[in-house]
């Protein structure tokens, strides 16, 4: 299970300058127009120019999310590469966008009995690499050594280490994964471990490529050409023999993160693209008036705000509760984000199935923030707020300004690219609190899932608060560790309610409001799409209307 190179620190660190993930997911701006040329492809592996009219035409597409980080499948948390890789790549198991049931991809069915401790899956007879080489059980073995290899730190790991302890392999088109303890929740999670191809990123220095954009899949489409800060080129792949076939001969998918030109891009008799995510709310009624079918998508989409803990008085846990408190969440949801949110009232969103309204809520009281910093011995204090400059969440930040000062907290903003923002959490650099966005959801809907990405022990997250360490901490980990193992369903839900209490009471990260992501697309060009509650898009059910 040792197959894989050791990533070095760049590839380790890659998935974290997104925060759409943060992961799921805010974004880079990029200071160039994405409509540019932009700089030269780092992965140009055949025709990746626009299409003519007819069968040749290109499926273009504009994501809101920058496609200049990570596109190795088991690191990034990017939406950009996240949503091109689900085309790409394939796991032994994939799962659908929206209702999230597994479905059968490289492996040929799902498990009969998910309470089993081993899952042994057949290869799908004749799949093939893009580049023509067979599928074989070596390369599973190869991707599934990468995620469970703890010194390589995959973001990957975080869903899977828990409860799966290995993958062996059968024969060359058999494989068994051998679980620690049934988990039936895992059977979800296979999508998240798309399969690499051994040859290709098995290689020295191969997986550095990856993380640049190189991708080398076995699904329906295969990358044509990759330019950081503009575009992403696809073409179907003939030899593809998989469930979900690509009915777009070419797709381009374009990176506008700015919000005006990206819905400059799919609007009016001029429009260059037939669809895009991330639409601003403000735009909804003009590009549905312009003929467009505009969607929205209610998940987990967040706003949330991490403390640096090691930095007093954020130490403080009542400081923390202050500035939650001190928000003026409905005045955010109006101002900023038209209606279109929920003030949070748990880690979870309201449609998870695991839901329960958390102790405490942090309802809009002034008067208990300012009486919580009173009690902390805290006055005059000043707060920097760093924050991603994702346009909605650049929205919301004068209402937590107005908010904060409003108690006394003279707070200074300072929005900043996803990038430069992460790459300061990465290099430790000290900081009081940042605010960006998340989407779990991107990885999948159980909360097990979802509490792990953003609190499990070894955490990128935790690391950032500098708060692994406390003894708090440490007896949430036992209590998600429990949960995870327990058998019972409505016994693990409970438990796992429980100790969301104790996540909203510490207030470490936390959201302020859920939001819905909204999509726009031409339904007189295109059938078959359907908004996510997450970014990106997915077309693999979609096709020429």
């Amino acid at each position: 299970m040792r197959d894989a190179t050791p990533a070095p620190a760049l590839h380790r660190r890659s998935f974290l300058k997104y925060s759409g993930a943060l992961g799921a997911a805010a974004t880079i701006t990029s200071t160039l127009s994405a409509c540019s040329s932009g700089p030269e492809s780092t992965n140009e592996t055949g025709d990746g120019g626009e299409g003519g009219e007819g069968a040749d035409r290109t499926l273009t597409a504009v994501i809101g999310y920058g496609n200049d980080q990570s596109w190795d499948p088991l690191m990034t948390a990017s939406a950009f590469a996240m949503a091109g890789n689900h085309h790409i790549y394939e796991g032994l198991l994939d799962t659908d966008p929206i209702s999230r049931e597994p479905y059968a991809a490289l492996g040929t069915e799902v498990p009969a009995d998910l309470r089993a401790t081993t899952w042994r899956f057949t290869l799908r007879e004749g799949a093939k690499w893009h580049d023509g080489q067979p599928v074989t059980a070596d390369d599973v073995v190869f991707t599934y050594g990468r995620v469970l290899d703890s010194k390589t730190t995959t973001l990957a790991r975080n869903f899977f280490a828990s409860w799966l302890k290995e993958v062996k392999k059968a024969d060359d088109r058999t494989v068994e994964l051998i679980l620690k303890f049934p988990f039936p929740e895992g059977v979800q999670r296979l999508t998240l471990a798309k399969i690499m191809p051994k040859h290709v990123f098995g290689k020295a220095g191969a997986l550095d490529e990856a993380t640049t954009g190189k991708a080398v899949g076995s699904g329906p489409y295969r990358q044509t050409a990759h330019h950081p800060k503009s575009n992403t080129t696809f073409a179907a792949f003939a030899d593809y023999n998989g469930p979900r076939k690509a009915a777009f001969k070419k797709m381009n998918w374009l990176t506008i993160v700015d919000a005006a030109p990206r819905v400059a891009k799919i609007s009016g008799s001029s429009a260059g693209a037939q669809i895009s995510d991330n639409i601003p709310y403000a735009n909804i009624s003009q590009l549905e008036k312009g003929g467009l079918k505009v969607e929205g998508g209610a998940g987990m989409n967040h706003l949330f705000l991490l403390f640096n803990t090691a930095h007093k008085p954020f130490d403080d846990v009542r400081v923390r509760q202050a500035l939650h408190y001190a928000i003026d969440k409905e005045k955010m949801i109006q101002a900023a984000l038209r209606g279109h949110g929920k003030a949070a009232s748990s880690f979870l969103n309201e449609g998870n199935p695991t839901y329960r309204r958390a102790k405490p809520v942090y309802d809009h009281d002034p008067a208990e923030a300012k009486a919580l910093l009173k009690a902390a011995g805290v006055s005059g204090l000043k707060v920097t707020l760093m924050a991603v400059n994702v346009s909605w969440i650049v929205d919301c930040l004068p209402t937590i300004k107005a908010s904060w000062d409003a108690i006394g907290v003279e707070t200074t903003l300072e929005p900043q690219e996803t990038a430069a923002l992460f790459t300061k959490l990465d290099q430790k650099k000290d900081f009081q609190v940042v605010a960006a966005a998340s989407n779990p959801n991107q990885f999948g809907l159980d909360a097990d899932l979802i509490m792990h990405y953003n609190y499990g022990p070894g955490n990128t997250w935790m690391r950032y608060a500098r708060w692994e360490g406390n003894s708090v901490a440490k007896d949430l980990f036992k209590r998600m560790d429990a949960a995870t193992r327990e058998p019972d369903p409505e016994r693990k839900k409970t438990m796992t309610q429980e100790y969301i209490d104790v996540v909203a009471e510490n207030a470490v990260i936390y959201p302020v409001v859920h939001n819905e992501l909204i999509t726009a697309w031409d339904s007189r060009e295109l059938s078959g799409i359907r908004a996510q509650p997450y970014p990106g898009i997915n077309v693999l059910q979609a096709k020429w209307a």
